[in-house]
């Protein structure tokens, strides 16, 4: 059964990950574009004082320049940076985005080792990366449980950020997979 999931999961990546490389760039930008906006109308997004982002990769929808404007609204700013010690993410406050990043050991910007640590639990939003979602909350990773890890702890509200084609029908799930209690896309914001 469980290597059943994990067959679905990889064809379901496979797919999506087919589907998103069609889109152009300017859909991309324009998409990104309507996704901050929506964000900024939420109720979510205006009440959250501790917000942790994610530096969005290569064809992920980017929520970055929500970043400064976070800061410059007083907000608290988050990103996740790879602890060795224990293999997984952390919160870490970023401050200026100018000198507070670095590449991570996944060539991912994360913050500096200077930037304080903060308890995920201490969090009110986070901003959720993904392959896919379905409407019901359930995300699919890349598939190394990272972000799994940050959410089994995370009190605050959890956001799935995607681009409409990453929504399907069904995302096949196991015992270790949370699901997120919204979902932006540049055309909606659902809360299962």
């Amino acid at each position: 059964m469980a290597e059943t999931i994990v067959n679905l999961k990889l064809e379901l990546r496979r797919k999506v990950r087919e589907e998103m490389r069609a889109l152009t760039e300017a859909k991309r930008a324009t998409g990104a574009q309507q996704a901050r906006k929506r964000l900024e109308q939420q109720k979510a997004w205006k009440d959250a004082k501790a917000i942790l982002f994610y530096a969005p990769l290569p064809g992920e929808l980017d929520i970055w320049p929500l970043l400064p404007d976070a800061l410059a609204a007083g907000k608290e700013v988050f990103l996740p940076r790879f602890d060795p010690a224990s293999k997984s993410y952390l919160a870490h406050c970023v401050k200026n985005p100018e000198s507070d990043l670095a590449n991570g050991p996944f060539g991912i910007r994360e913050p500096g080792a200077h930037c304080p640590q903060s308890p995920l639990n201490q969090l009110d939003f986070v901003l959720v990366p993904g392959v896919a979602f379905d409407l019901h909350g359930r995300r699919l990773g890349r598939g190394r449980g990272y972000y799994d890890q940050i959410l089994a702890v995370v009190r605050g509200k959890t956001c799935g950020v995607a681009f409409d084609e990453q929504i399907v029908a069904e995302v096949p799930v196991e015992p270790h997979d949370i699901t997120v209690h919204c979902i932006l896309t540049p055309s909606r914001w659902v809360e299962p």
